[in-house]
Parts: C-alpha cells; sequence; structure tokens
C-alpha cells in the first residue's frame, strides 16, 4: 500500500481557524486514497497566502514524505502556488507528488498548468485594481459595502440550511447526537453543502447552529 503525507492550504487566519475550505479538501483527498487504496500517514495544515514563497509547513510536509518514502498530495495545484518557479522547485527536488484534481498530470502538463494559474492570478489581481480604482473615481467610499455583504451571506446561508432542517429533525430523533454521526448521515442520504462537498464536522456544526439545533434539538 502507498503512504501518503497530505497537505492543506487555506489563505487567511480565519479559514484556518474556522476550517473553512479544509474540510472540501480533507474529502478530496479521502477519496482519492480510497479509489488508489492508499495509505495516509500524515496530514499537514498551513494558513498561507498561495503567493508566499516561504512556506515551513510545506517544507516540513516535503521532509516528511522523504522520511516515510511517501508521497505528497494535495487537493488542488493551486493549493501549493500560483508559480511557475515554486511548483518547478518542488518538482526538481525529486519529490513525489500528486494533485487530485488531476492525478495523471505529467510535468509539462504540470508547468502549464501552473503557468496558467500564475497568469491567472496577475489577471485577478490587475482587475482588481481597476475596479477599485474606478470605484473610488466615482468617489465610492471603499469597504463601506462589507456589512451589507456579510448579512446577505448571512441570509442566504440561513435560507438553504432551512431545507435540511426536515431530514436533520429526523436524523435526531432517531438518536444521532453527535456532530460527526449527523454528516455522516446527511452524507448517506446524498445530500451536499452549498459549495457542492460531502458533510464534514465544521459544515455541519454550522448547519445545526443556524437550524439552532445545537440548543433545542429542533
Amino acid at each position: 500500500m502507498t503512504k501518503f503525507v497530505s497537505y492543506l492550504r487555506v489563505s487567511t487566519t480565519r479559514q484556518g481557524v474556522s476550517g473553512l475550505g479544509l474540510e472540501a479538501q480533507r474529502e478530496h483527498v479521502r477519496a482519492y486514497l480510497a479509489q488508489c487504496s492508499g495509505e495516509l500517514a500524515e496530514e499537514f495544515i498551513e494558513v498561507e497566502s498561495g503567493t508566499a514563497k516561504d512556506r515551513p509547513i510545506l517544507v516540513k510536509s516535503i521532509a516528511r514524505c522523504r522520511q516515510l518514502r511517501a508521497t505528497l498530495v494535495i487537493a488542488k495545484l493551486d493549493r501549493l502556488a500560483r508559480s511557475v518557479a515554486f511548483i518547478s522547485s518542488l518538482m526538481e527536488s525529486g519529490t513525489e507528488f500528486v494533485a487530485v484534481d488531476v492525478p495523471f498530470a505529467n510535468k509539462l502538463m504540470l508547468h502549464l498548468m501552473a503557468a496558467f494559474a500564475e497568469h491567472e492570478r496577475g489577471e485577478i489581481s490587475a482587475r482588481t485594481r481597476a475596479a477599485l480604482a474606478a470605484a473610488k473615481a466615482r468617489g465610492v467610499v471603499l469597504g463601506s459595502n462589507g456589512n451589507v455583504l456579510a448579512t446577505r451571506h448571512k441570509e442566504e446561508a440561513q435560507r438553504y440550511a432551512e431545507k435540511f432542517r426536515g431530514q436533520v429533525s429526523e436524523i435526531l430523533s432517531n438518536g444521532v447526537l453527535t456532530v460527526r454521526d449527523v454528516a455522516t448521515e446527511l452524507n448517506k442520504c446524498g445530500l451536499r453543502t452549498r459549495q457542492n462537498t460531502l458533510w464534514g464536522p465544521s459544515t455541519t456544526s454550522r448547519l445545526l447552529s443556524r437550524l439552532g439545533a445545537q440548543k433545542s434539538g429542533l
């Protein structure tokens, strides 16, 4: 059985603390390992921007791969970096790695995909600067819409959660009490999160909180 070391990355401290984004990456890795009968030896999590060159946790995960003679596995190629130079240096280090979104990609394909990701990052940055400059020229006070957007996001999340009130109520009435077990039952029913991913402890906990299930049992 091939050994794997997983590397998960999120871009902000807030995402790291909340688990936002991590659970989806973890599920992708789990599905891949199940498909290839791989063994997860260890998991590393890093909270850092994709543009950052200093990745101490990634360095540790690569070192661990060498110790265990394991393969580094990531959910998506852009979790490593959106930099051709970074991907190239990793490939030249001799560490075996696989990106779940492109598991059969050869070195040429990985170079090209990294190049496209780097180009996309530059384009997004340029568009963002242009949009902010245009808004400022129109007299818009930047940041003033933050509360409105946050409220709108909260309302949308609540509406989506309400769709599961019946299923969650039935699950709890059957004696399922832990968050992890609730997540398992939701996945068995073929239900998915707003991001169309499997339910995990963090996403299920937020769902139960929005439904008031953790306090009142629905």
